[in-house]
């Protein structure tokens, strides 16, 4: 039988069984709405947290000093080990799967003044590298700190947006003059507002930094606040964390395989098993969407059963004039398909439109930041076509075995 008369009758049907047909319809309208907004909404949840993750640092290892708990070459347990710059630099020199090592002070309870405002913060003096490891990036007109500041002990400063907030309100900050424990800094950046997840001693908005030099010219620590390391690669974190233990085990005089001398911040392990969690609320949001979706089939299924007992003489007609069974299976399996995908396809476009709405919305509240923007990606669009292709034969097929087994004999005497 032709596929054009298939469909002929289809629509032939739809006209006299407007509200059977609505219904059902709408069920896989609301079952398509259900599973492409959960996924969506799933899928730009977990690349915003992923994101925030990613604002803490760049793909980093912090490296901190900690309590020995091993004896080691006559040495007892319960040192205390504490970095210099020096072992900064020889982790770079003696690992090559390093590409960029950042030494670092930190001091708590450091008064920020301007005029009559006044702030607390937790202050870092850096190196400029520090600005891509830890992603602190210049809002535009000012930037982050570089060599010369460094070389010759620049009195500047880089504040995070909040901070610089309480301190200038709308004033325009860059260039201005802030008192730091007294003495006069020039600020030359601001750091561009953003989502955090993964915090040391608080947000990086609320962080004011200085160049390392100036720090220690101004403070006198003999001991760094941290050292973050860079990896070459992705897949080199792991041997990066085994060398760090060894080469610095070997330089403070601490065991290697002694995991309280050194406590270690793994961004890039973060990130996988964060990936891994929210790949499983994937599944999850997904499942549940199916089997709403499901739901929907079942309704069809059940309409396609009325159908085949409303159509009975109909069909024994067909058989009578020589349909082969297929054609009749054909011809249902058909209309349930069709059905399905009709309601797929405007369930799919009514939440593509809701997308896009969702999108253009101004984030104000930060709540609202925190969920990140609903994404609808090529998977979502491929699970939701075969559900709903699956629904729809699945649907057809069972009703349609019914009516081809018709005899057309009987069939031609039902009323």
């Amino acid at each position: 039988m032709p596929l054009w008369i298939l469909v002929s009758d289809f629509f032939h049907d739809l006209r006299y069984q407007k509200t059977r047909v609505f219904l059902t319809t709408f069920a896989i309208i609301w079952g398509t709405i259900a599973i492409v907004l959960m996924m969506a909404f799933g899928r730009g949840f977990k690349n915003r947290m992923i994101s925030a993750m990613t604002n803490a640092g760049n793909q980093i290892i912090r490296i901190y000093g900690g309590q020995t708990s091993m004896k080691y070459q006559g040495l007892p347990e319960g040192r205390w080990i504490n970095f210099t710059e020096e072992d900064a630099h020889v982790l770079m020199q003696s690992i090559p799967q390093i590409r960029e090592v950042s030494p670092s002070y930190g001091r708590w309870g450091v008064r920020l003044k301007n005029d009559t405002r006044t702030a607390t913060t937790y202050l870092e003096g850096v190196y400029p590298n520090f600005e891509m490891l830890r992603t602190m990036y210049p809002k535009q007109g000012g930037r982050f700190l570089n060599e010369l500041d460094m070389e010759d002990k620049r009195r500047v400063l880089f504040l995070g947006s909040e901070i610089t907030k309480e301190l200038f309100g709308d004033e325009y900050p860059i260039g201005k003059s802030v008192n730091l424990d007294g003495v006069p800094f020039t600020l030359v950046g601001v750091m561009q507002k953003k989502l955090q997840l993964g915090m040391s001693n608080g947000p990086d908005d609320r962080r004011a930094i200085i160049p390392f030099s100036t720090f220690e010219s101004i403070y006198h620590h003999r001991h760094l606040r941290m050292i973050t390391v860079q990896p070459n690669k992705l897949t080199d974190t792991q041997f990066v964390k085994d060398e760090i233990f060894r080469v610095l085990g070997r330089k403070l005089r601490f065991n290697p395989e002694d995991n309280e001398a050194l406590h270690t911040w793994d961004f890039v392990s973060n990130i996988k098993e964060m990936n891994n969690v929210f790949v499983g609320i994937e599944i999850f949001l997904g499942v549940i969407g199916g089997l709403t979706l499901l739901v929907a089939g079942v309704g069809v299924a059940n309409i396609m059963y009325v159908v085949v007992k409303e159509r009975t003489r109909e069909i024994g007609i067909k058989i009578a004039v020589g349909a082969r069974p297929q054609h009749i299976i054909v011809q249902f399996v058909l209309e349930a398909l069709l059905i399905a995908v009709l309601g797929g396809f405007i369930g799919i476009g009514i939440s593509w439109a809701i997308i896009k709405f969702v999108e253009m919305i101004p984030v104000q509240n930060q709540g609202i930041a925190f969920l990140g923007k609903p994404q609808l990606s090529q998977t979502i669009m491929f699970v939701t076509t075969f559900i709903l292709g699956t629904i729809g034969v699945l649907a057809g097929v069972f009703p349609a075995r019914r009516a081809a087994k018709l005899d057309p004999v009987e069939s031609l005497r039902y009323e």
